[in-house]
């Protein structure tokens, strides 16, 4: 390994962010050309400007760029193919982080072979995004619980209906499906509000706020006393679909159904047929299975949905946390001490 590993920064950032890199480990060299990257359209836009297209030299530059350091600092062009052809034309690369807390998906789209999986260290920016997530969530179980989409539309329709008792999320069960960093938070925050949380997850240990650790089996199980369902599992084959016509049919009339994973976790077609005959009274969603959401998805207009555009993670410091986390991890790199956030690439998550 070079005494100064180089790095491409293959993903549109700010230059203050990558000074701030340099700042907190300058032993890396790192190998910026804003001329050859997307303009950012917003805070941590790291896919940047869609129109944007580099002219041929500027093409070949940026392949020589991301062809010839240690490591990218971005998947190229949030491209899985990109990701692909840089890895087989740069033998010297070890270390790719990801923007997103759920790369591990675009990693596995690459199509990698194992021996390349196994000598380049790929990571995930999970955590960064979690206090936004939880906030979201929690935004969500209250959502379903005061009717909100009832309340808009009845706005809307300058609708003045009769009283109704609105729910209490302190009097509620919340299921949080996925106890890792998001999770965690997502149950600290509702646990605060007063509600009992059931957590879902692969490892029956302590977590703070939960009440109880179960098996999905467990959940179904006692899914009548189950208020709202939060979500903040990644997509993975043993994720897709998860929340489905068997958990959603067992839960309270009425129940809220919240999404901040990803979006194949939940079975759309499942969630919409358990929306219409009001087993779930109300779902939040960030993520879908198909992203953009398609304009003739029943989604966008059932009474029942608030759609968010993917954007419950996003905050002014996205960017700058998601730097200090590769420098953190850089410090480990160069030490050759375990790095933070290391993306498992045999089940990728």
């Amino acid at each position: 390994m070079n005494p100064r590993p180089t790095v491409a920064m293959a993903a549109p950032i700010a230059p203050e962010t990558v000074a701030l890199i340099a700042r907190l480990e300058p032993r890396l060299d790192l190998r910026y050309d804003p001329e050859l990257l997307p303009p950012m359209r917003f805070p941590a836009d790291f896919s940047g400007d869609p129109s944007f297209r580099r002219t041929p030299e500027q093409q070949a530059r940026y392949d020589d760029l991301v062809g010839s350091s240690d490591i990218l600092y971005g998947i190229p062009d949030v491209d899985p193919a990109a990701l692909r052809r840089a890895v087989e034309a740069n033998a010297s690369l070890r270390w790719v982080q990801t923007m997103a807390a759920g790369g591990s998906e675009q990693v596995r789209r690459a199509g990698l072979t194992r021996a390349d999986l196994d000598r380049i260290t790929f990571t995930n920016s999970s955590g960064v995004h979690g206090s936004a997530l939880a906030e979201f969530a929690v935004f969500g179980v209250l959502a379903g619980a005061k009717s909100l989409p009832l309340l808009i539309h009845q706005q809307r329709e300058r609708l003045w209906s009769g009283r109704w008792a609105m729910g209490q999320v302190s009097d509620q069960t919340v299921l949080v499906l996925g106890l890792g960093g998001i999770g965690r938070q997502v149950a600290a925050k509702l646990s605060a509000l007063g509600a009992r949380v059931w957590g879902v997850s692969q490892d029956d240990t302590d977590v703070a706020g939960v009440t109880r650790v179960l098996t999905l089996d467990e959940a179904i199980a006692d899914g009548a006393d189950i208020d709202a369902v939060v979500t903040t599992l990644p997509g993975t084959p043993a994720t897709e679909g998860l929340v489905g016509q068997r958990l959603l049919s067992a839960l309270r009339p009425g129940a809220t159904v919240v999404n901040v994973g990803r979006g194949t976790v939940v079975d759309e077609s499942a969630l919409l047929g358990a929306l219409d005959s009001g087993r779930v009274g109300c779902a939040v969603l960030d993520v879908f299975a198909q992203e953009p959401l398609p304009a003739d998805s029943p989604l966008w207009t059932h009474p029942g949905v608030l759609v968010s555009p993917h954007t419950a993670a996003l905050t002014d410091s996205e960017e700058r946390r998601i730097a200090e986390l590769f420098a953190r991890n850089a410090t480990h790199f160069l030490a050759g001490t375990p790095m933070t956030n290391r993306i498992n690439t045999v089940e990728f998550y």
